[in-house]
């Protein structure tokens, strides 16, 4: 009875876990996509670092059907699906430790190519195509102008040369840009304000993989104690 009532509570934790699981997975999609959307605008797709939210996507998505595989195998007292779901989880908590590693590793070049990418836009600028409204949303939000600082504007062959986008002034207005005052706009480069704002970010994503993989090895803890359970006969629930 003992053992039974244990298996019990097992059972209910794991079901508890899956909760997490499925939340967890939205919140990994959800990052992904984030990330996707703006390395679309700012990394070439072909690199390495562009692949990354695609993989933190993809192990979203898996992680989902893998809950539902564990909440399943749960319910039926299925020694097939449990087992799956312990193999599963384990190749998706090594996924994203190699995911994480990968991250840091590249962090560098990452920027590097961000910096690039950020410069041809500048260039691309004046041709009046998508890369005006991205360029102009960045600068605005962050409250930045240029990839370096504002200077990178009066590198353009433009006329007149005493000019930037309306969006590097502190106050926008239509036409702000046109014979400015250093005073009236921000002068700093949006590279280093992005990459200081990525950084002031970046305990927070790394608290948040720690407590999903935290839960995903608690996830195989107790998933392992019920397919002993099962594997034994016992009368779970």
């Amino acid at each position: 009875m003992a053992v039974e009532g244990a298996m019990k509570c097992v059972k209910v934790l794991h079901y508890v876990l899956l909760l997490a699981f499925f939340a967890c997975a939205v919140g990994l999609m959800a990052v992904g996509v984030s990330l996707l959307l703006v390395f679309n605008e700012t990394v070439d797709k072909g690199t390495a670092s562009g692949v990354l939210p695609v993989v933190i996507i993809a192990v979203g998505a898996f992680l989902f059907l893998v809950a539902i595989v564990g909440c399943c195998g749960a319910c039926q007292e299925s020694y097939c699906l449990m087992v799956t779901f312990v193999i599963f989880l384990s190749l998706i908590l090594l996924v994203e430790v190699a995911t994480a590693i990968a991250g840091y590793v590249l962090r560098d070049k990452v920027r590097s190519e961000f910096s690039k990418d950020f410069r041809q836009h500048v260039k691309n600028y004046p041709r009046q195509n998508h890369t005006d409204v991205y360029l102009d949303k960045m600068q605005t939000q962050f409250s930045c102008c240029g990839a370096d600082n504002y200077t990178d504007w009066q590198k353009l062959p433009l006329e007149p040369k005493n000019w930037v986008p309306d969006s590097c002034c502190v106050n926008v207005t239509e036409g702000c840009g046109l014979n400015f005052k250093v005073k009236d706009i921000h002068t700093e480069g949006c590279v280093e304000r992005i990459g200081a704002w990525l950084k002031g970010h970046v305990l927070v994503m790394a608290a948040a993989a720690l407590g999903i993989a935290f839960v995903e090895v608690l996830g195989i803890v107790f998933a392992c104690c019920l397919v002993k359970s099962i594997q034994s006969g016992y009368e779970v629930m």
